[in-house]
């Protein structure tokens, strides 16, 4: 998938405070694009870029340590690349797998980068060991001029966001659910909007779900509880039911020593005359847990204000996509998104919501000011 740069990059801040925003959001522990229009040669309006953004920088690594393991397995593992997105510039990509069979880094058919290391049945056990660092700077998003129109044409990127997945479908319940959330609303950013607010009002964070949630949002709708998965996958399928292009996006926070557990999803959506528009009302329900807020507090507000057409610079994508398959293929099902490590021994999936068992370690060295 080509990754372009959208017209909310170069966007002009919209007034809405920054201030301490990072302090409390993120799907783990504490405080923790891109289109190619076939159709048509118009492109979304560029506003004035923004003075000035706040910026996060510095190296992730990942090490893996798969030497528990018995003798005479093939062991396989298959760990998420950070690239280049929209608001995010990656180098210094290495790795280091002295052991293994195979060490290389594959594509998958989404444009996903992953690091495959492959230690066959005849590896010492004490051998497999790896890992895999990055050097990410990361913009803080800031909202755009959200102009509306019509007449302009859905890139593909844009198009492809219309369609469902496994745990994001399409269908009645969730067209139901979303024409009664944007009844009397005419406009797509209305629309959009009502969608998010319906969430924040409805919906609340679950720490009881493990690492981000699944994302199943025709039991989302009943259960309204969830994780960053959870919460934003829900916004993406009510705005998907109701012809908005939305989608999801996966990443780590870049915000402590060890982000291990420190996985987070959030979302877009495309505006007609804007194009892609930041939107994560899993962290603004965050907030409002972890703060003890109310919904209809100031604080609150303030947050969800942030939140609609911006996020904080402490994360650093990985991935997008449902229903991924690797590269090599996994022997396992389709994965319902690429946020964490992925090992199978001799075929068997480890438990990438286990870091301590699995094993591996996400680290997160920022930049010396």
């Amino acid at each position: 998938m080509k990754k372009t740069k959208s017209p909310m990059r170069v966007a002009a801040i919209m007034g809405v405070s920054a201030l301490a925003i990072a302090a409390c959001v993120g799907c783990g522990k504490t405080a923790d694009k891109k289109g190619d229009d076939s159709s048509s040669s118009s492109k979304a309006p560029v506003t004035a870029k923004a003075e000035k953004v706040n910026t996060t920088s510095g190296t992730v690594t990942t090490t893996v340590d798969m030497s528990k393991y018995d003798s005479g397995k093939v062991v396989r593992v298959w760990l998420p690349v950070a690239q280049d997105y929209d608001y995010q510039k990656v180098t210094d990509v290495k790795f280091n797998a002295p052991g293994a069979k195979t060490a290389k880094i594959n594509k998958d058919s989404l444009g996903n980068k992953m690091l495959y290391i492959e230690w066959d049945a005849d590896a010492d056990p004490s051998t497999r060991k790896a890992d895999l660092s990055f050097h990410a700077t990361r913009e803080e998003v800031t909202r755009p001029e959200l102009k509306e129109d019509d007449s302009a044409k859905l890139p593909k990127d844009a198009k492809e966001a219309l369609k469902g997945s496994k745990l994001v479908p399409v269908n009645d319940q969730v067209k139901d659910a979303a024409n009664k959330i944007v009844k009397g609303k005419k406009t797509d950013l209305e629309k959009a909007r009502a969608i998010y607010d319906w969430i924040i009002a409805n919906m609340n964070r679950d720490e009881s779900v493990a690492g981000c949630g699944q994302g199943d949002v025709c039991a989302l709708l009943s259960t309204k509880g969830g994780k960053c998965t959870d919460i934003n996958s829900v916004f993406v399928g009510l705005c998907r039911a109701v012809g908005i292009p939305a989608r999801e996006q996966f990443g780590i926070r870049m915000n402590d020593a060890d982000i291990t557990k420190n996985q987070h999803c959030w979302a877009e959506f495309y505006l007609k005359g804007t194009g892609w528009v930041a939107a994560d009302p899993a962290d603004v329900l965050k907030a409002v847990l972890k703060n003890g807020w109310t919904k209809d507090q100031a604080e609150t507000k303030e947050k969800a204000e942030y939140y609609w057409g911006g996020y904080d610079s402490e994360r650093v994508q990985l991935s997008e996509g449902r229903d991924v398959t690797l590269n090599p293929a996994q022997s396992g099902p389709a994965l319902n998104y690429f946020g964490y490590p992925y090992a199978e021994v001799d075929g068997d999936a480890v438990d990438y919501y286990d870091p301590a068992n699995f094993t591996y370690s996400v680290a997160f060295q920022a930049d010396a000011k």
